[in-house]
């Protein structure tokens, strides 16, 4: 499993699957919003995932679960800056999971190492222009449309082709603004215009999104569709919180499977997945 030019060395020396741990400054995120109301307490959370086994912290302040409004840069940077400065300071890697050049601009600067884009650059369009002048990693999610749309994009012939060909697309896009290839992870976007079969179709045919030479960041972590696997017999979603040995499986698999990065609500149960299949792999 190769990952992108630009990391950081104690990152790109990995002989396993790297593990992200998930840390959202917002009010509204899907299963963990509100849970870290100010800077102090998300940099301690920051610090144990790290603590847990988090290679890096992925740190979001824009809440993109389903329906989600979107917020201003303004707000979004108040949130974010104080937590990004408080881990880079502690010696926490930190990745920013955001939409907008302007907020990856300020906190690569601060010193993140990596920028998480759900939109893979086309939510703003100074993304890909401010890319080409930095040498960070660049994470480019499958995306077909903002939050408060996105359910009514989840239609497909072939979910496994169709998600293939548009992130191909996005490579395309990305090359011709001048951004390194080298620099790019694509991540399928689990749960992002995806019903729970495409989630699963996309899962079970990762070597076709790897064909394309990328490395690939896989986000399963309590998602709907685990959620409708794990249902009741009433055919209510299993909750959130009791969504993650679950998640910790599909890390193994993803793992196994060669994928480059997990990207996780809990850390430990994903990290001892990791290297459950690194030891796997390694006596095959």
């Amino acid at each position: 499993m190769h990952g992108p030019r630009g990391l950081p060395p104690a990152l790109a020396e990995l002989d396993r699957t790297l593990v992200m741990g998930i840390l959202n400054v917002t009010p509204d995120s899907f299963s963990d919003g509100g849970r870290w109301p100010d800077a102090r307490s998300a940099v301690e959370q920051g610090v144990r995932l790290h603590a847990d086994g988090a290679d890096i912290v992925d740190i979001g302040g824009e809440s993109t679960r389903p329906g989600a409004s979107r917020i201003s840069g303004h707000e979004e940077l108040d949130r974010v800056m104080p937590v990004v400065e408080g881990l880079v300071a502690q010696g926490v890697p930190v990745s920013i999971d955001t939409m907008r050049a302007e907020v990856a601009d300020a906190c690569v600067t601060a010193g993140a190492v990596l920028v998480n884009d759900v939109s893979g650059g086309r939510a703003d369009p100074g993304m890909l222009p401010w890319l080409a002048t930095c040498e960070v990693p660049y994470v480019a999610m499958h995306w077909r449309g903002p939050s408060d749309v996105m359910e009514d994009l989840a239609t497909y012939g072939d979910v496994v082709t169709e998600v293939r060909d548009e992130l191909a697309a996005r490579l395309d896009a990305l090359g011709a603004a001048g951004v390194d290839i080298a620099r790019v992870v694509l991540d399928p976007g689990l749960g992002f215009a995806k019903r729970s079969p495409h989630n699963w179709a996309v899962l079970r045919d990762l070597d076709s999104l790897a064909s394309l030479g990328c490395p690939l960041l896989i986000g399963a972590s309590r998602k709907r569709f685990l959620g409708d696997l794990l249902a009741h017999d009433d055919g209510e979603p299993r909750p959130f919180e009791e969504r993650d040995a679950a998640g910790d499986a599909v890390t193994a698999l993803a793992a196994f499977a060669g994928v480059w990065g997990v990207r996780v609500h809990e850390v430990r149960g994903s990290r001892d997945a990791v290297l459950v299949a690194r030891a796997w792999r390694e006596t095959s």
